[in-house]
C-alpha cells in the first residue's frame, strides 16, 4: 500500500469534500487484533459450511432481491417487527449516509463530542449543518444542552449512540426518553450497533413516534463483520422514505444467504456474547489496580483505557504484537486507548502487556 500523498483533488470536486480528511484508519498485521470492536470469533465452521454450500447453489449471474426482500422479512421475524420498517445496506455505515442524505443535507446533523467518527465525516462530506455538544464529564448525554441545540436549528437529525462510541457508556432510560420526546420533527436515530453487550434495546421508542430509528449490525454480535451487513428499524413510513435512497440490489446473493444461515442459528451469538461480557468484567478487574494505567468502566465489547501517555502505551503494546486505537486527540479523551474485547488468550496477552508497565 502506498503511503505517498495525493496530489491536489481534480477541479469540479466539491469543497466540502476536498476539505474532509480521509477516514482515519491504517490497517496493522499483528497476532493479537483489538483496535476495531470487532467480534474475536469467526462464523462457526458448520454454518459456513452451509452458508458455502448455498452460496454455490444460487445463480450468480442474476440479480438479488431489489431491496433485500427476503433478508428484511427475516430480520423482521428475528426482531417481531414489521417487515416494512427494515431497512437493510451494506453495513449501518451506509445507513448513517442515506440518513444525512434524508434529513441532514441543508439541515443540520446534531450530535455529541467525542463520537462515532461516521457521522460528522458524512455531515461534512454532504455540506448538512454539523453540531456537537460536548459529553458530561462522567460521559453521560448532555440532556439540557442538546434540548437547547435541539430548539435552536431546524429540524436534521440527532444521533443518540447506546451504548456509547467511543466511551461505552450507557445513559438511564429516562434520560433518553426525554431527549427522544424533546426533539419533535428532527428524525431521531438510536445507534444500538453494540446493544447486545449492554442488555439495552430502545425499539419501544422507535414504535412510539414516527421519526424515530434503531441502528443495528451484524459486524460485531454476530461476528460478521466481513459480510458488510447493518439495519435499520423504523416505522413502515419512515422506512419507505428511507428505502428511496438505497441502491437497488444492494446486498448482495452471496451475503445474503450467509445471513439467513445466521438468523436460523442465532443461539451462537447469545454465548459470544455472554463470554465477552464475562471477559469484559475479568479485564476491567484486572486492571482495577494499575499502578498508572485507567480502564474506564463500559458497557460494550471494548473500553477506554487512560494513560500517562498514549503514543508511548500504543507503541509499547505494538512491540507486543498488540494493536488498539489510539483516541487521545479526541475532546475529553487525553491519554486514552480504545481496547476491544478478545478471546480469554488475547486478552490475557493484553494484561501481560500492560503489567510491564511502571
Amino acid at each position: 500500500m502506498t503511503t505517498e500523498p495525493l496530489a491536489a483533488a481534480p477541479a469540479g470536486v466539491r469543497a466540502a469534500v476536498r476539505g474532509v480528511p480521509a477516514y482515519p484508519f491504517t490497517p496493522l498485521d499483528v497476532p493479537t487484533k483489538l483496535d476495531q470492536n470487532e467480534n474475536p470469533y469467526d462464523f462457526p465452521e458448520a454454518l459456513k459450511a452451509e452458508a458455502l454450500r448455498r452460496m454455490a447453489a444460487r445463480p450468480w449471474n442474476r440479480y438479488p432481491d431489489l431491496h433485500a426482500d427476503e433478508l428484511r422479512r427475516r430480520i423482521a421475524a428475528y426482531e417481531g417487527w414489521d417487515e416494512r420498517g427494515v431497512v437493510v445496506t451494506p453495513g449501518s455505515n451506509v445507513l448513517i449516509k442515506l440518513l444525512t442524505e434524508l434529513a441532514g443535507i441543508s439541515q443540520t446533523v446534531l450530535t455529541v463530542s467525542p463520537t462515532f467518527s461516521v457521522y460528522t465525516l458524512e455531515a461534512q462530506l454532504l455540506g448538512a449543518k454539523l453540531v456537537q455538544v460536548p459529553l458530561n464529564a462522567d460521559f453521560s448525554l448532555p440532556v439540557d444542552a442538546l434540548k437547547a441545540e435541539l430548539k435552536r436549528h431546524q429540524p436534521g437529525v440527532l444521533y443518540i449512540t447506546q451504548p456509547h462510541a467511543p466511551t461505552g457508556h450507557v445513559d438511564a432510560d429516562a434520560a433518553i426518553r426525554d431527549l427522544v420526546d424533546a426533539a419533535g420533527d428532527w428524525v431521531v436515530v438510536l445507534d444500538e450497533a453494540y446493544h447486545q453487550y449492554s442488555r439495552t434495546d430502545h425499539k419501544d421508542l422507535v414504535l412510539a413516534g414516527g421519526n424515530r430509528l434503531s441502528l443495528r449490525t451484524f459486524s460485531k454480535a454476530w461476528g460478521l463483520a466481513g459480510l458488510r451487513l447493518g439495519y435499520a428499524l423504523a416505522t413502515p413510513e419512515l422506512a419507505g422514505q428511507l428505502q428511496k435512497l438505497v441502491p437497488a440490489f444492494n446486498v448482495s446473493t452471496l451475503a445474503q444467504a450467509a445471513l439467513e444461515v445466521a438468523l436460523e442459528q442465532p443461539q451462537y451469538v447469545q454465548e459470544r456474547v455472554q463470554e465477552g461480557i464475562r471477559e469484559r468484567g475479568r479485564v476491567l478487574a484486572a486492571l482495577s489496580g494499575h499502578p498508572t494505567c485507567q480502564a474506564l468502566p463500559s458497557e460494550a465489547n471494548f473500553f477506554l483505557l487512560r494513560t500517562p501517555d498514549a503514543a508511548a502505551t500504543y507503541a509499547h503494546l505494538l512491540g507486543r504484537g498488540i494493536v488498539v486505537r489510539r483516541q487521545d486527540s479526541l475532546p475529553g479523551l487525553t491519554g486514552c486507548l480504545r481496547v476491544a474485547i478478545g478471546t480469554p488468550a488475547e486478552n490475557d496477552a493484553l494484561l501481560a502487556a500492560l503489567a510491564e508497565l511502571p
